[in-house]
């Protein structure tokens, strides 16, 4: 036993103001050092995950340009099946099933009443959404058990609002 004591001070010597020492220490010296290199590596974080070997990588979103132009066909295509969709739904439901073919035709011609005059493009998008929207908010309205608006005159009125 002669040899360790020579060698210096047994662990239980440590006692309650060392350990608060070293306590000191750390709150002092690491955390700030550690805060900084945190707030240093905010970008290194956001690549965290990402590069040429990711899976999930983003793509670049393309800016500026037309918009690819459309095929009337593939148009007409993907609104025949948006509404015979529609109707299979309306029809699991018990729901009325509208006439699908007087809907996909009032749909590519704008919204409007076949036999009218052809549309603006864009304001036929935003009747198209706003259609939508007010479609959406009837669903609302039936589910609380309220009367449901009539649709047209719904969005004609929401389009004088707006324009």
């Amino acid at each position: 036993m002669t040899c360790l004591s020579a060698i210096g001070p047994s662990t239980s010597a440590i006692g309650p103001s060392e350990l608060s020492t070293v306590l000191i220490l750390l709150v002092v010296v690491v955390v700030p050092i550690a805060a900084i290199a945190f707030s240093r590596s905010g970008s290194g974080l956001k690549e965290l995950g990402k590069g040429t070997f990711a899976i999930d990588r983003e793509e670049p979103a393309k800016r500026g340009g037309p918009p690819p132009p459309t095929d009337p066909l593939a148009r007409e295509e993907e609104v025949r099946q948006m509404v015979e969709a529609a109707a299979f739904r309306r029809r699991q439901r018990g729901d009325e099933v509208p006439d699908t073919e007087a809907e996909i035709q009032r749909l590519l011609s704008g919204g409007e009443v076949s036999g009218a005059e052809p549309v603006d493009p864009e304001m036929a998008q935003i009747r198209s959404e706003i259609r939508e929207l007010v479609i959406a908010n009837n669903d609302r309205r039936l589910r609380r058990g309220e009367e449901p608006l009539d649709i047209e005159s719904e969005v004609d009125k929401r389009l004088r609002e707006w324009g």
